[in-house]
């Protein structure tokens, strides 16, 4: 078959000729630059063409390719009418792959899937590790199963080769708010934000931050789950906290992203190039109610050797092997592969594959033991954090007035006084742990919880306090014992005094919340209230992002 790989001298354009040449097909490297296409398909004995996607497509429909892969990009950049190029396939009957990560761009394909039926041809987006790779490893796992939380992650080596398309696409998002599906609902996060930490195995553990991929479009309708996370992060710690304090920046001020920045963040990529490794890999996790309780499946692939830069072409190959077995028309590349399919794509390559499986118990189930049984139902239910949970209700805050107080207040970011006000508490879980985020009308102050040996503690930025969690008159009570100031010990007398107790009334949540200053023990806050997870009016899955 002979395949056009449009950008086929970039970075992954590069490594999915070398697989497709491999496969035996004819390949023909395209782009702006013959010199460039000229150099890279000798390599391979491929042909060489000199096409510009948004120009003159003459010699390309001359070379009468039967497939052809757009692997330019950056598909965020591609203007007003970003499928052109696309419908002059279809027109021409050629089958269209492209390895697009903008979810906009790959979301949107579908416009084109009434003309790619009526020319009999298909039309691809995504075909890259998102979406394709990560649906795929989405259905295998689930086995036909009901998907509660989907959770990604990429975690390139730093030896990994970086394309200007690809630092283009990562800061023209980073500091962008996007739309999150979260328990049901849409929730807006800032991308290379929340970092959360994966596991690999073979001794690789890294962090990564949020960013926006077509999976948080596509996800929530193709599985039907009601969260979907996806994270990437870079092996040099440096380089991911440079990006979020970007990010921060960004987030705060709103400016545009320059070339010459993408410019300066290669070369600085290129000046730590000789430090890290040249290991990577990818994560896909699906959180699930089995027969045998709460489960968390993950699939891990770890790439050595260098070759990680081919697992974005991987999913392209597979399609291309049996282009028969695909159905014509145009949509994203959701689940168009299955995953054993795309393990055979990685066959020739220094890739290792594991499927994990895990049996969840919740954070307080886990610290409660016996006690937890008998909370009353609805405490019981909240403190289910198997997947990210939204609660919502109505709630009051009253502040206290001493100028400790408020210095108090201003550090942990506890909302204004107010009264019946609008109320929501996310828990999310990650890190061995729960980060609560809770809303008081559009005021927001997180917390993260996780056992410390046989103790609870609770974290507010460099505050962390151990609590005496403990059941007593059907309320769950959370006195603070001891704390820290990072490191740092506190002592007794510097510990804010907790009066908090949740528990059940009229059928519903309630919390309770007092708190008060050390040394004068003057009221800091009192939030009180209650909440409900209303699962049956959580707005539609669809339509995130758009």
């Amino acid at each position: 078959m002979k395949i056009v790989v449009l950008g086929g001298y970039g970075v992954f354009g590069a490594k999915l000729a070398d697989l497709l040449t491999r496969d035996g097909h004819d390949v023909i490297v395209a782009g702006r630059s013959l010199e460039k296409a000229t150099a890279l398909a000798a390599q391979f004995g491929a042909g060489a063409l000199a096409v510009d996607r948004a120009g003159d497509l003459g010699p390309l429909w001359a070379a009468n390719p039967d497939a052809v892969v757009d692997a330019a990009g950056p598909f965020h950049a591609y203007g007003n009418d970003p499928y052109a190029f696309a419908r002059a396939c279809i027109a021409q009957g050629v089958h269209y792959l492209d390895l697009a990560d903008d979810p906009a761009f790959c979301a949107g394909i579908t416009a084109l899937d009434v003309e790619a039926k009526a020319a009999g041809v298909f039309a691809l987006s995504g075909v890259s590790s998102v979406p394709a790779i990560s649906s795929a490893a989405v259905a295998a796992l689930a086995d036909g199963a009901q998907i509660d939380t989907i959770s990604t992650a990429i975690l390139p080596g730093n030896r990994a080769p970086r394309g200007r398309s690809v630092v283009a696409s990562i800061l023209h998002q980073c500091g962008v708010d996007f739309d999150v599906p979260v328990d049901g609902a849409a929730s807006p996060m800032r991308s290379w934000s929340r970092p959360a930490r994966f596991d690999l195995g073979q001794g690789i553990v890294r962090k990564a931050w949020m960013i926006e991929v077509p999976d948080h479009r596509l996800f929530a309708d193709a599985f039907g789950a009601r969260s979907v996370l996806f994270r990437a992060g870079l092996e040099l710690g440096v380089m991911n906290w440079s990006l979020a304090v970007f990010s921060w920046l960004r987030g705060f001020w709103r400016f545009p992203i320059p070339r010459w920045l993408v410019s300066f963040l290669l070369f600085v990529a290129k000046l730590l190039y000789p430090f890290g490794t040249d290991e990577g890999g990818m994560s896909v996790a699906v959180t699930l109610q089995s027969a045998e309780g709460w489960q968390r499946r993950t699939w891990r692939m770890v790439a050595t050797g260098g070759e990680g830069p081919y697992i974005p072409a991987v999913a392209a190959r597979v399609v291309l092997r049996d282009i028969a077995a695909v159905p014509k028309g145009a949509r994203p590349a959701v689940a168009v592969v299955p995953l054993d399919a795309i393990c055979a794509g990685m066959a020739d390559l220094a890739v290792t594959h594991t499927t994990v499986t895990e049996d969840i118990e919740p954070l307080f189930a886990r610290h409660l033991g016996a006690d937890y049984a008998i909370l009353p139902p609805q405490v019981r239910d909240l403190h289910i954090v198997c997947g990210p949970r939204r609660w919502a209700g109505r709630g009051s805050v009253t502040r206290g007035q001493s100028r400790l107080a408020r210095i108090f207040a201003a550090v942990f970011r506890f909302p204004e006084e107010a009264k019946d006000i609008p109320v929501t508490v996310t828990m999310t879980p990650y890190n061995g742990g729960e980060g609560w985020e809770r809303d008081f009308d559009g005021q927001r102050f997180r917390s993260f919880l996780r056992r410390n040996g046989e103790s609870l503690t609770e974290r507010f930025g460099p505050f962390t306090f151990t609590l005496g969690l403990h059941v007593q008159d059907d309320c769950l009570h959370f006195p603070v014992t001891k704390g820290r100031f990072g490191p740092i010990p506190m002592p007794r007398f510097a510990l804010p005094k907790s009066i908090a107790r949740e528990y059940e009334k009229d059928g519903r949540f309630h919390f309770d919340v007092a708190l008060h200053a050390p040394f004068t023990g003057a009221l800091v806050v009192h939030y009180k209230g209650w909440l409900e997870r209303r699962v049956d009016l959580d707005p539609p899955l669809s339509g995130f992002g758009d």
